[in-house]
């Protein structure tokens, strides 16, 4: 099994334990008179309902995402949850009906009006957990200048298939500037001097009068008299000059 499909499988399963968990917490609380039904049909009622309720809104979410994209996460939850609440009044209303006998229209609204309260409850979960989440992430995992991206006047001069990818290292060829990239390369016309300004938000340095190397592109370095040479994850050998070997020792490079 794949690392992709474990963690597929991860997910869903924290998400059916999170539903049933959330369902047997509204079981044991029963609000709206429900803890009448008596156990184990309360549990069954409030577990069917979460699963109902996240099915359509795990559904919703997405799509929305897709329809209206731009907006703030809470924003798409609370769309999942007025989306959540149709089928589950009408599930609801339905339940309650067939318990008296009858069907009482009037009491529809207020039925909706005691589903949109549990959805707000369930979404407002919902969408702290993943913000928490999100916040531990960010935490765990910094940004850094090496997932940062150079200026557009360096990247407008690629090609339209190199633009996003990530920089390794730059080699000034005549009046020519060759960029290599971890999707290719590409000779364009500009000054060294001018593309190492645009990358000013990299992790990376000039190493010789003629290269510009990223950071994190550096596999191993040699060192000798003065001087180095850097190994980089694209096989190539950069020569460190021996006015930037101090500086670039210093920074842990060698």
């Amino acid at each position: 099994m794949s690392e992709t499909v474990r963690k597929e499988v991860r997910d869903w399963v924290a998400r059916l334990a999170w539903l049933v968990a959330l369902g047997t917490f509204l079981a044991i609380l029963g609000p709206y008179n429900t803890g009448g039904l008596g156990w184990p049909a309360v549990w069954i009622y409030w577990v069917g309902l979460i699963a109902l309720g996240s099915g359509v809104g795990w559904t919703a979410a997405p799509v929305a995402e897709r329809v209206v994209p731009g907006l703030p996460s809470w924003a798409y939850h609370v769309i999942a949850g007025f989306c959540v609440s149709l089928p589950v009044t009408a599930v609801v209303f339905g339940i309650n009906a067939a318990m008296e006998g009858r069907i009482v229209w009037q009491v529809l609204p207020l039925t909706w009006f005691f589903v949109l309260v549990i959805c707000a409850f369930v979404t407002g979960i919902a969408w702290l957990s993943e913000h928490m989440q999100a916040l531990r992430e960010a935490a765990a995992n910094p940004p850094s200048a090496s997932t940062a991206s150079a200026s557009p006047a360096l990247t407008d001069k690629l090609p339209h298939r190199l633009r996003a990818a990530r920089l390794i290292s730059m080699c000034a060829e005549d009046h020519y500037l060759r960029v290599r990239t971890d999707a290719g390369e590409a000779l364009i016309l500009m000054r060294l001097s001018d593309a190492i300004a645009a990358c000013g938000a990299l992790a990376g340095a000039q190493v010789h009068r003629s290269w510009w190397v990223a950071r994190d592109a550096v596999t191993d370095a040699r060192k000798g008299d003065g001087r180095g040479t850097l190994i980089l994850e694209d096989g190539s050998e950069v020569p460190v000059s021996r006015s930037y070997y101090p500086a670039l020792r210093e920074a842990g490079w060698f």
